[in-house]
């Protein structure tokens, strides 16, 4: 069993790698052609092929379960085809008994999945945002028409909320806009500054204007009267150190996509959120959707078996390959059907990330246990018959 199963493996991973080639060259060649519409005087073609090139491990890592599910069709269907599969089933290896080697052998795969989604998908991520920042000015999400929005408690027991017009990477950033309050949530100050760095526990803003508030100045108000000492006072200064929470990193945080980070970092930007009071739930479901990715590759190769092992007499590789592909953009579908109803309905984080996977692996066990026990269900069926009628 051991040869059989390096042999699957073999034509299993061969397939895979085929499929992904193509998938992803497909992928890619569609996005540099609408990113050519971008070439100009800033974003040179050599820059485009670049950022494409950044890109090559997130298509990876979206496209490794389907092409993982097709390659390993097409691998179980020539097998089939080859009769190698029958004389596997023939000398007493039953389908469950395949299905598990199938599982064995998706392990490397799931290990591989995880250095990519760990290391090499948010180191890639991180430098093609920091590429789009320097070459174009921008990236691709988490930006309003305002600037990018932060918020935090103060060293004075109070909130302070950040507006950031432009990030040019690095922790550097252009047009910082500081709301400061109160603890009683009453405007305490504000702040606008030309530049400003993060570094490791507080931000340096330069060039800033500073409005600051008097705490009675809304009593002051409230009388109608001309109140004796000025309410604001406005400070004109060149440098000031304020203490943050931020980082360079949640920085970066908030402009990826939240399946794009590495669990560690995702843990520390939800930790933030949730400290600040501010909504972590895309992010929980970006959590919980990472650990189950390794997941997702076993219910493929389990989805895979049953359509491999069919055993069809006339357009069976081809049947069986379009049957992989139906298969696998309906699972696709269906997982981002989940995510957007997990977050339209509020449900569980764990429920948003697993039930597509567990539905699509329990279906594909009931049909592969239903192949395995066609022959004897059938001939039962046809003795109830036979007795009914004799009776």
């Amino acid at each position: 069993m051991r040869t059989a199963r390096r042999y699957i493996a073999r034509e299993i991973y061969r397939s895979t790698a085929v499929v992904l080639v193509a998938l992803v060259g497909l992928f890619l060649f569609f996005a540099l052609i609408e990113g050519l519409d971008k070439v100009g005087q800033r974003l040179t073609l050599l820059n485009l092929f670049y950022l494409q090139a950044l890109d090559i491990p997130n298509h990876l890592y979206e496209l490794l379960p389907i092409g993982l599910l097709i390659g390993a069709v097409l691998a179980l269907a020539g097998l089939a085809q080859r009769n190698e599969l029958t004389i596997l089933r023939a000398s007493g290896v039953s389908g469950l008994r395949l299905l598990v080697a199938l599982w064995l052998l998706t392990t490397p795969l799931v290990l591989g999945a995880f250095i990519l989604s760990e290391f090499i998908t948010p180191a890639a991520e991180l430098r093609g945002s920091e590429s789009r920042l320097a070459l174009m000015g921008r990236t691709d999400g988490g930006r309003l028409s305002s600037g990018y929005w932060f918020k935090e408690a103060d060293d004075q027991g109070g909130t302070r909320i950040i507006n950031i017009g432009q990030l040019t990477g690095k922790g550097h950033v252009d047009d910082v806009v500081l709301y400061e309050f109160a603890a009683d949530h009453t405007l305490r100050a504000t702040v606008q500054a030309t530049d400003g760095q993060f570094e490791q526990g507080r931000l340096v803003l330069r060039d800033l204007t500073e409005t600051r508030i008097h705490p009675q100045s809304a009593a002051a108000l409230a009388d109608a009267r001309i109140p004796a000492a000025p309410i604001s006072e406005l400070v004109h200064l060149d440098e000031r150190s304020v203490p943050t929470s931020l980082t360079p990193e949640r920085l970066i945080a908030r402009i990826l996509t939240p399946e794009r980070m590495a669990i560690s970092d995702l843990l520390d930007y939800i930790r933030y959120l949730k400290n600040n009071q501010l909504q972590a739930d895309r992010q929980e479901v970006a959590l919980w959707r990472k650990i189950a990715y390794p997941f997702t590759l076993l219910v493929m190769v389990t989805i895979a078996a049953p359509i491999g092992f069919m055993q069809t007499r006339r357009g069976g590789i081809g049947l069986k390959v379009f049957t992989g592909i139906i298969l696998g953009v309906g699972f696709f579908m269906l997982n981002q059907l989940a995510l957007n109803a997990g977050m339209l309905g509020d449900w569980p984080p764990w429920a948003t990330a697993l039930v597509p996977s567990l539905a699509g692996q329990a279906l594909a066990l009931l049909v592969l246990l239903g192949m395995e026990h066609r022959h004897p269900l059938s001939l039962w069926l046809r003795q109830r018959r036979l007795q009914r009628g004799a009776a």
